[in-house]
């Protein structure tokens, strides 16, 4: 049997997990919350979440073949936001830019001259397919949260990230 202060201690936490969720989706959408305790968008977003999801847009989500056609056609631009040292300790995708997930945000807003010297790299216009790749995909989802958000109208992410390219690749070079 469960002592009660034990489930109270449970029911607290996970309250208080479920409300601080909840203030990092708000934050995440530039949302606020006002004297009556109702959100408020701080402003519109350029492009939403159902815009996304609609038929008439790509799906945000790349899959390792039309990854490795995007690369081979170079139709896009694709970009790893891991931290340089895990790019070195791991291995990278070939001809992707690295620009770590913190500086994802004020990385889209430099100057394409500012960019092109910090990042080694093109800096993709707004129109231009963008893939954020990382390790498994829970980095890469959030740079394209911050891209959609800046007007990236043809951004996407690659879920699967180094370890599913990795995966891919090995098996490609035992056959």
């Amino acid at each position: 049997m469960v002592p009660p202060f034990y489930s109270r201690r449970c029911d607290l936490l996970s309250a208080w997990i479920l409300s601080y969720t909840l203030f990092q989706i708000f934050k995440s959408l530039k949302m606020k919350v006002n004297e009556d305790q109702y959100a408020v968008a701080k402003q519109r977003p350029s492009c939403s979440w159902r815009s996304l999801c609609s038929a008439s847009q790509s799906s945000p989500v790349v899959t390792y073949e039309e990854l490795k056609k995007l690369l081979v056609a170079k139709s896009g631009v694709v970009v790893d936001v891991r931290e340089p040292w895990e790019l070195r300790e791991y291995g990278n995708i070939p001809g992707s830019i690295n620009v770590p997930l913190g500086q994802v945000n004020g990385a889209l807003q430099l100057k394409p001259e500012e960019f092109k010297e910090k990042y080694g790299g093109s800096m993709p216009s707004t129109t231009e397919n963008v893939v954020f790749t990382c390790l498994a995909g829970a980095r890469s989802i959030k740079a394209l949260e911050a891209a959609v958000s800046l007007g990236y109208s043809n951004a996407q992410h690659y879920p699967g990230g180094w370890q599913d390219w990795a995966k891919h690749e090995i098996l490609q070079t035992k056959d």
